[in-house]
């Protein structure tokens, strides 16, 4: 069956060509499906880790005080410490009281490789109760 004019002449032909139409909308669908999945399927999730809702602990088991500053800088209690150091004070404190919890305090631009080198160091030294210390969402000022 060929589409033309009413009158039927001799010399026209019949229409061959494919219609491009339903093939671009196709292709178009399918572009913003691909779109919309591409992010999804992306392993590099973007995370603001140290900001948390939850409320303060009211009564706090005996803790010492582990803070990670922006440079890599280990304190223990407020004061400035190597990884050999920490480790030797915490296996101290582990002696003394094993159930003694670290509250852990990093900056939340550190790399995620030192927290993970400090709670190794604390888990060597006999320490397994671990906290990581936030910030609540109420006290963040406005950037």
């Amino acid at each position: 069956m060929s589409f033309g004019r009413l009158n039927s002449t001799n010399n026209v032909k019949p229409m061959s060509d494919i219609n491009m139409t339903p093939l671009i909308d196709v292709m178009l669908v399918l572009l913003v499906i691909f779109i919309l999945t591409a992010p999804l399927m992306t392993s590099a999730i973007k995370l603001d880790l140290p900001k948390t809702s939850a409320p303060n602990p009211v009564d706090a088991p005996n803790f010492v005080t582990v803070v990670i500053d922006k440079n890599g800088q280990v304190f223990l209690n407020e004061q400035a410490t190597s990884l050999t150091q920490l480790t030797d004070s915490l296996k101290q404190i582990a002696i003394v009281k094993s159930d003694t919890e670290v509250q852990l305090r990093a900056d939340e631009t550190v790399a995620y490789g030192k927290v993970a080198e400090v709670m190794g160091v604390t888990q060597q030294a006999g320490l397994n109760r671990i906290g990581f210390v936030t910030q609540s969402q109420q006290q963040v000022p406005n950037k």
